[in-house]
C-alpha cells in the first residue's frame, strides 16, 4: 500500500510517501512544498493544492493521511492552517483518495510510544522504522512520514479501511 502523508504548513508543507505492508515500510520519497513566503495567501493555497495534486498523479498514493491541526500561537495561524489543511483534503478528495486525519499525539503515540513526544523523538523512530542512516533529521517531511506511518500501523492494529 502507498500511502502519502501531509504534515500542513502555510510556509513549508511537508509530505512524505511510503510502501508499506503494514509491518515492513519502505520510503518512496520526501520533502516539502514551499511556495514563496511573500506572496499572497490566496497564491500559496493554489500552489499548495497544485503541488500535492502533482505528488498526488506522479506517486499514486492508495491513501492521503494528513496531521490534524493542533494549536497555533495566535488566531491568524490556526485560520491560515485551516486553510492550507482544506486545500491538500481538498486535493486528496479530488483525486479520489481515502482521506484519513490524525491528531499529532496520536501520531506521536503510534511513532514513539508517547503522545508528547518531542520532534526530535519522532524523527528518530520514523528513522528507524524506515530503517534510514543517522538519528532523523526533524522536520516537515520527517512529520509527514509519521502521519503515514501512523496510518499504516493504524490499518494493521484497529482495521481502518484504506
Amino acid at each position: 500500500m502507498v500511502i502519502l502523508g501531509v504534515d500542513p504548513g502555510s510556509l513549508r508543507t511537508g509530505y512524505g510517501a511510503i510502501d508499506t505492508d503494514g509491518r515492513r515500510h519502505r520510503l518512496i520519497e520526501k520533502g516539502f512544498i514551499a511556495p514563496p513566503a511573500r506572496g499572497s495567501l490566496p497564491e500559496r493555497l493554489r500552489l499548495i493544492h497544485a503541488g500535492v495534486g502533482e505528488l498526488i498523479v506522479r506517486l499514486r498514493p492508495e491513501v492521503l493521511a494528513v496531521e490534524d491541526v493542533f494549536h497555533a500561537v495566535n488566531t491568524r495561524t490556526a485560520l491560515v492552517l485551516g486553510h492550507v489543511r482544506g486545500v491538500v483534503l481538498l486535493a486528496g478528495a479530488q483525486a479520489g483518495l481515502p482521506v484519513h486525519e490524525f491528531a499529532p499525539a496520536t501520531v506521536k503515540q503510534q511513532i514513539t510510544g508517547f503522545g508528547r513526544a518531542e520532534k526530535g523523538q519522532v524523527a528518530f523512530m520514523v528513522a528507524r522504522m524506515l530503517g534510514l542512516p543517522g538519528d532523523g533529521e526533524a522536520g516537515d517531511a520527517s512529520d509527514a512520514l509519521a502521519v503515514a506511518l501512523c496510518h499504516a500501523h493504524l490499518v494493521i492494529t484497529s482495521g481502518i479501511p484504506s
